[in-house]
């Protein structure tokens, strides 16, 4: 039996399988790679070739696929990418229903045989399908968390960076809110090295990369014709590794809040420290006036939403 931390990923798609291969190239631990496809073995094939490329990237992840709930028992984590995309004519109706059944139905057969499990929730509408999860799971808030404000100030800084031609490392975005249109970027706390954006770059071209990174998914999917999968992959990845490693990284996330930002008894994207517990701390960060009218559109939205829920 390995001593490695056990990690479930439920949908073998575009990004569940970007996600299963990020965290093999750093070694987090055994990767269940779990899908009900059309065709049978397509998880077991999956997860043979990215464990073929353990020899080339110099990783010891054991990787396997598998359609059976069973080989999922004891997930440390478990990664919640099934569902469908929104696909043309398709309301957000429509979409809400669909993703709410397989979202419900895959915790509950996750939570069955992992009691102590974290879940991650990747799948769209993302803040509507956490609420689906942690209902579903009747799991503690801190172990139901959801990925959107990690890719989402990825997708900031890299803006960021190409514009004002430095490292991304250099970059500090904020993005919070719902994971759609109406998400947050709290440009006040964005940063080049430590420099307000305002000092390096003009306001013209902040607010059109704010508006850029509000569209930034469906950019992707004009230019791909479908949902993107490498950055949303390594972005629940990287919330899989600082649990983990129990790094106390404080990132955006999705959460189920109680009062903070005036929001309660839903999930909304805010600064949350990661740890091995799952959420270890919501941040909140002081608001002016604009910034909160922001947040109450981008929570109507999420409410909205959820009114869709059966």
């Amino acid at each position: 039996m390995s001593n490695r931390p056990k990690i479930t990923v439920v949908g073998a798609g575009n990004v569940g399988a970007s996600c299963a291969a990020w965290m093999a190239e750093r070694d987090l631990g055994d990767i269940i790679l779990l899908d009900i496809p059309a065709t049978k073995d397509m998880p077991k094939g999956k997860a043979l070739d990215m464990q073929q490329v353990g020899p080339i990237s110099g990783y010891n992840a054991r990787l396997s696929g598998t359609t059976d709930y069973a080989a999922t028992a004891d997930s440390d984590i478990c990664v919640i990418t099934a569902g469908v995309p929104r696909k043309p004519g398709m309301s957000r109706e429509d979409l809400v229903s669909i993703n709410q059944g397989i979202v419900a139905d895959v915790t509950k057969k996750i939570v069955a045989s992992s009691p102590n499990v974290i879940l991650i929730v990747v799948t769209n509408p993302l803040d509507t399908m956490c609420s689906v999860a942690y209902k579903s799971s009747s799991l503690p808030k801190h172990r139901v968390i959801g990925q959107a404000g990690v890719l989402d100030s990825a997708r900031m800084r890299t803006f960021l960076a190409q514009a004002a031609d430095v490292a991304v490392q250099n970059v500090t975005a904020a993005v919070i809110g719902g994971h759609g249109d109406e998400m947050v970027p709290l440009v006040r706390y964005c940063n080049i090295a430590g420099i307000p954006l305002t000092n390096l770059l003009k306001k013209e071209r902040i607010d059109a990369i704010v508006e850029r990174t509000r569209k930034g998914g469906g950019e992707l999917v004009n230019l791909l014709g479908v949902s993107a999968w490498l950055a949303p992959g390594a972005a629940a990845g990287s919330m899989v590794e600082a649990i983990l490693k129990d790094s106390k990284l404080v990132i955006p996330c999705s959460c189920y809040l109680e009062g903070e930002y005036g929001l309660k008894g839903m999930y909304f994207g805010v600064y949350a420290k990661l740890g091995r517990k799952g959420l270890e701390a919501v941040i909140e960060v002081p608001l002016n006036d604009e910034e909160k009218a922001m947040v109450k559109k981008s929570a109507d939205l999420i409410q909205d939403t959820m009114k869709a829920l059966k």
